[in-house]
């Protein structure tokens, strides 16, 4: 009898033009070990990397884990049950908050993930960067937290104009003025909620590192990148792979500061003096993740044996100027599959 294989389930199949990093986690692990069985989860039938039939032949719909933990754990178990999964990648800010709260009963059940602890996926919340500079030593612009119109119009006196208004997941809209930034509240406290962040705009050029943490305060690895081309949404289309000592040095600042454990991006943006200045820090890999195995650092294929309690087997350097660029094209996909995602919420290929 053949061993089974390895299973790994991967979220974030949204491959739209503000994609998820479900297709590019799932591309990188089939690089580095085409016998791994992939699995992904989805959230709406029409996610493109449901239909990306080369990738990922097993597909399970999962419920918002807006719908309650119960429901969430429930189809978790189900899909457990029924393929038996080794790892899950959850790429999502939104979901990881449930699998948070899971991760001890989906242990039990044998599924290892290689998450935050509560504690530091509350640091590194954007509400919390300027004591999160202060502790990792790491520049960080002028950021407040807002739960009001009123407070918004007076918070310019900490957060000077021209700033970012941001929901606490998704989103960011630079504001020139009062009025400005009071269009993009009322937008994101309808879509997300209060509170809402300001932070001062620095200018300059922005950078990404997408990094992975061990837990006790090192780090795995890490590729730097900078953007060349964003979309309308301020999302990169095109990259480059770059290093510089200080870019780097901020990761591993990060990580000695919280002793983070996983996958996470740092975003940054590097004045004309060359400071680099912390904006964000997304606790999952980026949608650009991809990149970090085509330049020979399979940052993926190390979370997985690092969730497993292997050691990784990954390179100690990138190659430098090593370019992703995306591309839009027309999946052809059979109705059947769209049927039987919207009926059954699976497919089995």
């Amino acid at each position: 009898m053949s061993e089974r294989p390895l299973t790994v389930a991967v979220t974030g199949l949204n491959a739209t033009d503000n994609p998820g990093p479900g297709v590019a986690v799932i591309r990188a692990l089939r690089d580095a070990d085409p016998a791994i069985r992939v699995i992904g989860l989805a959230y709406d039938a029409l996610d493109p990397g449901i239909y990306a039939t080369d990738l990922v032949r097993d597909i399970f719909m999962l419920p918002y884990p807006s719908q309650g933990l119960t429901a969430f754990w429930s189809r978790l178990e189900y899909v457990h049950h029924k393929v038996g999964i080794d790892v899950i990648i959850p790429t999502l800010d939104a979901e990881l908050p449930a699998f948070l709260d899971l991760e001890p009963k989906l242990r039990e059940l044998g599924i290892r993930m290689l998450l935050p602890t509560r504690e530091q996926f509350t640091l590194r919340e954007k509400g919390r960067l300027a004591q999160l500079g202060t502790k990792s030593g790491i520049s960080v612009p002028a950021t407040a937290v807002v739960n009001s119109i009123d407070e918004l119009s007076r918070v310019h006196h900490r957060v000077p104009y021209p700033m970012y208004v941001k929901g606490l997941y998704y989103g960011a809209t630079l504001a020139l003025n009062l009025d400005d930034a009071s269009h993009a509240f009322y937008k994101i406290v309808a879509q997300w909620g209060i509170p809402v962040v300001v932070q001062t705009q620095i200018l300059g050029e922005e950078f990404n590192v997408v990094a992975l943490g061990d837990g006790e305060g090192g780090l795995v690895g890490a590729v730097g990148m900078k953007k060349l081309m964003l979309t309308d949404k301020g999302k990169g289309w095109a990259g480059i792979t770059v290093r510089d000592p200080a870019l780097l040095a901020v990761a591993q600042q990060f990580m000695s500061a919280t002793h983070w454990r996983g996958p996470c991006e740092i975003e940054l943006m590097r004045d004309k003096y060359g400071q680099y200045h912390l904006i964000e820090i997304n606790p999952r890999f980026p949608a650009w993740v991809y990149l970090s195995a085509g330049a020979g650092m399979n940052l993926p294929y190390a979370a997985v044996e690092l969730a497993l309690g292997r050691k990784p087997s990954i390179a100690s350097e990138y190659t430098v100027g090593t370019l992703f660029v995306r591309i839009s094209i027309d999946q052809i996909a059979r109705i059947e599959d769209f049927q039987n995602m919207v009926t059954t919420g699976e497919v089995s290929r």
